[in-house]
């Protein structure tokens, strides 16, 4: 959910007019209704009657603006809680590093978030791969690290972003292609790409995709493996946005039983920076 939108509904219930809310945003009528209409497909509700004359509120859009005031109230809290500190020269860039798909759809709106607690600071993309997600954040290579989280690091705070449901990425010839859903027994036998990283807890997310072989080919990011399942013929484990995310014609997402993969928001135990609240705070907010 879009924090600009919750902004749009609640001035439109101010107003109770498209233009005058509109304008309030310094934003064309055509396109703040349209903000307003994309807020109503998302919760699958009319939120405001529309006449010649006015708009008012239906009871769905009333109980909306009401909780949209108080997720706005904390929105512009954590931004007052640090707007008056000036950011020091070398704070004005922070290091973003990501894995994967990263926070994917969530991005827009963590980085709105965060702007609005560090006015002016600029964020810098650094890709990461799974062999070096804790370490870059523990080590200072990056600032922050929006990880594909795989179980604890010492060292390392993990503030959970979201979930995603587990897949398994088939090439589009095989005789699996075509399945609701994967369980054990459907794969058993099969050979998988090996996802590439140090930490045992990526071995347990891949669950039963341990039977890879000589010829597996090793991957380094969630993004490369498409890829090479297309080329190899063999399987991949990946999180259901891959869908959205890395979209091949050769090959298909199919739902597959096991764990989700968890995207959290990874900064260093003892960082108690503005940029590390920033993004903690951010992750809070929009964790589901």
């Amino acid at each position: 959910m879009d924090i600009r939108e919750l902004r749009y509904v609640v001035t439109l219930a101010e107003e109770r007019h498209f233009r005058k809310a509109a304008e309030r945003h310094y934003i064309a009528p055509q396109a703040f209704g349209r903000h307003v209409r994309a807020l109503e497909k998302e919760v699958g509700a009319r939120l405001f009657d529309r006449t010649s004359r006015r708009v008012d509120l239906t009871p769905a859009g009333a109980r909306l603006v009401e909780r949209a005031r108080e997720v706005l109230a904390r929105v512009d809290d954590l931004a007052a809680a640090v707007r008056d500190a000036a950011p020091a020269p070398d704070d004005a860039v922070i290091r973003v590093g990501v894995l994967g798909f990263g926070a994917a759809d969530r991005w827009p709106h963590l980085r709105e978030l965060v702007r609005a607690q560090l006015p002016g600071h600029e964020l810098v993309h650094i890709e990461l791969d799974w062999d070096t997600q804790y370490e870059a954040v523990r080590d200072g290579h990056v600032d922050v690290g929006v990880i594909h989280d795989v179980g604890p690091v010492e060292g390392v705070r993990l503030d959970r972003l979201f979930t995603t449901p587990r897949v398994a990425v088939v090439p589009a010839a095989s005789p699996l292609a075509d399945a609701e859903h994967l369980t054990e027994d459907d794969v058993e036998g099969h050979a998988w790409v090996a996802p590439a990283g140090r930490h045992p807890g990526l071995g347990a997310w891949a669950g039963f995709t341990g039977q890879s072989s000589r010829r597996s080919p090793v991957v380094r990011t969630p993004a490369a493996i498409p890829a090479a399942v297309a080329t190899s013929g063999m399987l991949g484990v990946h999180g259901e946005l891959a869908r959205r995310s890395f979209p091949r014609p050769d090959v298909r997402f199919v739902p597959l039983a096991g764990e989700a993969a968890q995207v959290s928001v990874a900064t260093r135990a003892d960082d108690h920076s503005r940029t590390a609240t920033a993004f903690r705070q951010a992750a809070g907010l929009l964790a589901t």
